[in-house]
């Protein structure tokens, strides 16, 4: 697939690698195109360096990969604002919470997700890759994949990235670049459940902040291994 990511932070490295190794096309897009192009040189196997425009421009796919306070920035410069991404599958892993406490920043009844989708017109907006650290996806795997850090809970088997997403096909689509990165995508419904995702991400971020597991705080369900 050709993939444009947005962004040039951990996340944008870790994916574009490992999507980059699975035989995708990638190009980074930065708002420093010099701060891409290192990136692109660093990760190697054919990605490339672009404007944000050109990265998302006839893509099959695109990775939100900024921080929360840079998401509108950046989709003003790529011209999803003016459509650009219309019905083109747009991953959002954005975590839009306080640093530190988790609570989120957006209003009663609104999620990151809608605002984004708001943001890119006739975008399809997926949300996948927001609860594990971007660190998850940097250890290679057998097949040019990532597998599950050491210290992550399964490390003994394939995570889960829940994702949420109206289209079906881009719901799809996110689920063969989740397999790509050695995880299995669960399919947990449409953006109206989005926020609730996003409210179990300002959970884990409050109680790792704070200083306890929250896999402690997470109960084994009968059957589950």
């Amino acid at each position: 697939m050709r993939i444009g990511i947005l962004g040039t932070g951990t996340l944008a490295a870790t994916l574009g690698q490992a999507w980059s190794r699975a035989g995708h096309q990638v190009v980074v897009g930065g708002r420093s195109l010099a701060k891409a192009q290192a990136l692109a040189d660093r990760l190697g196997h054919g990605v490339r360096a672009a404007a944000p425009r050109e990265a998302v421009a006839g893509r099959d796919a695109v990775l939100l990969a900024v921080a929360w306070a840079g998401v509108e920035d950046v989709l003003r410069e790529s011209g999803a604002c003016d459509g650009a991404l219309e019905a083109t599958p747009l991953i959002d892993p954005t975590n839009a919470v306080e640093h530190g406490v988790g609570v989120l920043l957006t209003d009663a009844g609104d999620s990151a997700a809608k605002r984004i989708g708001r943001l890119a017109p006739g975008a399809h907006v997926v949300k996948a890759f927001h609860l594990f650290p971007a660190e998850q996806w940097s250890t290679p795997a057998a097949g040019g994949a990532a597998s599950p850090s050491a210290d992550s809970p399964g490390a003994d088997s394939p995570v889960t990235v829940a994702v949420c997403g109206d289209d079906p096909a881009a719901v799809q689509l996110v689920g063969r670049l989740v397999r790509d990165v050695g995880a299995v995508p669960a399919v947990f419904g449409t953006l109206d459940r989005v926020r609730q995702l996003e409210e179990v991400a300002g959970f884990v971020i409050g109680l790792a902040f704070a200083g306890t597991d929250p896999n402690s705080a997470i109960p084994r369900v009968g059957g589950a291994r």
